[in-house]
């Protein structure tokens, strides 16, 4: 088998990247060599491979993910282009892993040539070393104001002759409409390659659905595919923070007495919000993301996550008030914990001439460090150890470190070396590790403390909980979903054959060669 096929959706977060995992997994289960493939992804959620010369990159943790399903690790080649949102305005392009510029509107049109020249290589290379590369795109093909020059959706299953098929989020209203205005927005040689849909999310009577897949069968001259169930087991990896809704998961009851709840911040520009997922799913914790300073009143353990925009973010914290209800929540006593961004903000100081470019500004001053930014990135894969004897595997990425310290600090983690990593006081934690809480035994010892700190003794770790299982339910979940609800022949036929001939055009389309 070889072949290709692209994962186009009617909106963001209609489904493509779950859905382009349960592929890569169905196909995988049938020993097919397939890898996935993002031309561009933005997000803030990335994860950190290491590639070939042995130095760390960021790809979007979707394709990790994704990755992960095919049974791969992370190749930097899987989402050569990645935007990293640090304002409205801007973002930092990573290109094949490495942070090479800042793109904004006025400065985009120039550097797409570049970044369209990588992701086509980097695709090219993937089609020669594996059977079938299941490609997603992003947002939506329909975009016609951003169809010049497009090399993540229609542009580039046209550049490699792609079928295409389509997904709609049924949760959300309106999809016959979106899925009918998506192909009816397009010219025709885009058109063509557009073979049929999926529905994504849907509850309730299949048979009272059917006649809306007849119709759109009929006016459309495309199959529909399949119908996935909404299912509450699909959380983790979520390839955006909004995507979790209020609570994470489905909070299994406690293995003691006590729950422990979790705040956890939605900072404007939060990064690897997934962090807190390994804690969610610890049997009696309820994790929940909010901007609500009543809620970390009430709250066991706050946690501020990563930020793209530290000092930004920072400012946001205290005109919202939120600043003052983490300073109130440790003043009580109860445990705070720092990831990345949401550490640097507990120092002494932020010295921030690269990011935000704002010079020096007070942090919350709850831990006994200063925080220093430097244009150098470091992205990297760490290994280490925590309570001294408990070893924790994380990644970073950030322009911050820790430029001075107080005598005696007290490290949350170390490295393999021995160096300190971190910081604890009283019960304040912060770590620039991504991850360490997929480190079950780690993850264990720290909700036990937090979980004393906040006063919840009856709360209990359940001691056979692991976050790698979970994480690999998941993707068989994936899996069997796909098997289950769509037509895997008529997908396979498509990605061993291409774009079907002689799919009809849906006027009134946009004139050809009009947006390109």
């Amino acid at each position: 088998m070889s072949g290709g096929l692209l994962v186009a959706g009617t909106t963001s977060d209609a489904g493509k990247s779950v859905l382009t995992a349960g592929i890569c997994r169905w196909l995988h289960r049938r020993g097919v060599k397939v890898a996935p493939f993002k031309a561009q992804n933005m997000s803030n959620n990335s994860a950190v491979v290491v590639g070939a010369d042995g130095r760390g990159g960021e790809i979007g943790r979707a394709q990790a993910m994704q990755a992960a399903a095919c049974g791969l690790a992370p190749d930097l080649r899987f989402n050569p282009v990645l935007l990293k949102p640090g304002s409205d305005l801007a973002s930092q392009v990573v290109l094949l892993g490495e942070a090479v510029d800042t793109v904004t509107a006025g400065n985009f049109r120039q550097l797409r040539p570049r970044l369209a020249e990588t992701a086509y290589a980097a695709l090219a290379e993937l089609r020669t070393a594996y059977d079938v590369v299941i490609c997603e795109g992003a947002g939506s093909p329909a975009e016609i104001n951003l169809r010049a020059g497009d090399y993540v959706n229609l542009g580039l299953a046209r550049h490699a002759n792609l079928p295409t098929i389509v997904v709609g989020d049924i949760d959300r209203g309106g999809v016959f409409a979106s899925m009918f205005g998506t192909v009816a927005l397009l010219d025709p040689a885009d058109q063509a390659l557009i073979a049929g849909f999926v529905i994504n999310k849907f509850r309730g009577d299949l048979g009272l659905l059917q006649p809306g897949l007849d119709m759109l069968h009929r006016v459309t001259g495309r199959p529909t595919y399949g119908v996935l169930p909404w299912s509450l087991d699909l959380w983790l990896d979520a390839e955006d923070s909004l995507a979790y809704g209020r609570v994470l998961g489905r909070p299994a009851a406690p293995h003691g007495t006590d729950w422990l709840d979790v705040a956890v911040v939605r900072l404007p520009r939060i990064s690897n919000a997934t962090d807190v997922e390994a804690l969610a799913t610890e049997p009696g914790v309820r994790v929940r993301l909010t901007v609500e300073p009543a809620e970390l009143a009430a709250a066991d353990l706050v946690v501020l996550p990563g930020s793209k925009s530290t000092v930004a973010d920072l400012a946001w914290l205290r005109e919202t008030g939120l600043a003052d209800a983490v300073l109130a929540h440790v003043a009580a006593g109860k445990p705070l914990l720092g990831i990345c961004g949401g550490f640097q903000m507990l120092a002494q100081a932020i010295h921030d001439p690269v990011e935000s470019r704002r010079g020096s500004v007070p942090g919350l001053g709850l831990l006994p460090v200063e925080i220093t930014f430097d244009p150098r990135k470091t992205v990297r894969q760490s290994v280490g150890m925590a309570n001294p004897d408990v070893p924790v595997r994380g990644y970073e990425i950030h322009h911050g470190y820790v430029s001075s310290t107080e005598p005696g600090l007290t490290p949350l983690l170390t490295y393999a070396d021995g160096t300190a990593e971190g910081a604890v006081a009283g019960a304040v934690h912060g770590t620039h590790w991504h991850g360490a809480f997929e480190s079950d035994e780690f993850r264990r010892r720290f909700l036990t403390e937090a979980a004393r700190l906040a006063g919840r003794h009856g709360f209990r770790v359940a001691p056979g909980t692991s976050f790698a299982a979970a994480r690999e339910r998941s993707l068989d979940l994936l899996g069997d979903l796909v098997e289950e609800h769509l037509d895997t022949d008529a997908l396979w036929r498509l990605v061993e054959t291409g774009p079907p001939p002689g799919l009809p055009f849906i006027p009134p389309g946009a004139p050809p060669g009009a947006d390109h």
